[in-house]
């Protein structure tokens, strides 16, 4: 057990450092989509579970999400942003992760931040491919630095996450998750909140409906809605007072880290939530609004399917 929590320590604070190094990055080359924040919810998971679903696929975590962000780009370059766009990006994801297998399922908010953000320039990919290529070399020394712990600190806990993050093998689940992404468009256009659908939360979504009966935060609703709610109000509030650096993104990353750790709901996409204030132009307290909004939306109609199956 304590060896278990000492790599789970210094698995977090890795990878701080790692988001740390790339918000520099972004901050220094002006090329504010470097931050990635989907780099977040793959960062903490590697580094957290080295032996993991993600972990070990490191070829797969470089290519599934630079597919769907080159899908993306060019979506927003021939279509701009709509709900037909975004619903596309989203169709065109789920078939690359079917035909590549792939369980790297972050790869579904690289193909729709652009749409998101409007942006049409050719280095979002190559931001992406860095940025994903840098971790994976990352990952590599980590897991030689630790070789002789990683093997003793499997679990039980560590299985579930493996099973979740497994592609889904059967997709009878997909019209109900097809249902609450147009009702959540619908919503988002409606409000005129466009983060209603907040790309994270197309993930938090798949990962519900696809894995209906394991899945750690489909059984923890009004945790999950808290968690994403507080990331999201988190990072606005540090981007607001102390400005897009890597003091203020690290801090956004480590709250997302501690509500996550404290309602014992192991959901590497909601630490992405807190750092998408970081690559939203002029963020504002109507985004935790958003957030939050979606998430109900989705907890609200997932339990109501649930519901209907049994």
């Amino acid at each position: 057990m304590g060896k278990f929590i000492g790599l789970l320590l210094i698995g977090e604070l890795t990878s701080l450092a790692y988001i740390g190094g790339v918000s520099e990055a972004a901050v220094l080359t002006g090329i504010s989509y470097l931050l990635f924040p989907e780099l977040a919810a793959l960062s903490y998971d590697v580094f957290t579970r080295p032996a993991g679903t993600w972990a070990r696929s490191p070829f797969l975590l470089i290519i599934t999400p630079l597919i769907t962000a080159i899908m993306g780009l060019l979506i927003e370059q021939h279509l701009g942003y709509s709900a037909y766009s975004v619903l596309l990006s989203i169709a065109f994801a789920l078939l690359v992760i079917k035909l590549l297998n792939s369980p790297i399922a972050p790869a579904i908010p690289a193909g729709l931040l652009p749409i998101f953000l409007e942006e049409k320039s050719w280095w979002y990919p190559a931001a992406i491919l860095l940025g994903t290529s840098l971790l994976v070399l990352g990952l590599q020394v980590y897991k030689r630095v630790f070789s002789d712990i990683i093997p003793q600190v499997k679990s039980l806990p560590g299985l579930i996450d493996d099973i979740v993050e497994q592609p889904p093998r059967f997709y009878s689940w997909l019209p109900h998750f097809v249902l609450f992404l147009l009702a959540d468009a619908a919503l988002a256009r409606l409000s005129g909140l466009r983060f209603i659908m907040f790309p994270p939360l197309v993930v938090i979504a798949f990962e519900m409906y696809a894995h209906p009966d394991v899945c750690p935060w489909a059984n923890k609703p009004v945790l999950l809605i808290t968690a994403c709610t507080l990331a999201a109000a988190a990072g606005v509030s540090f981007e607001m007072l102390m400005g897009n650096n890597p003091f203020s993104v690290m801090l956004s990353m480590a709250v997302a880290m501690g509500l996550i750790r404290l309602f014992r709901l192991h959901a590497p996409p909601a630490v992405a939530v807190g750092l998408l204030p970081f690559v939203i132009e002029r963020p504002n307290f109507t985004f935790p609004l958003a957030v939050a909004a979606g998430t109900l939306l989705l907890v609200g109609m997932f339990s109501m399917q649930r519901s209907f199956r049994r």
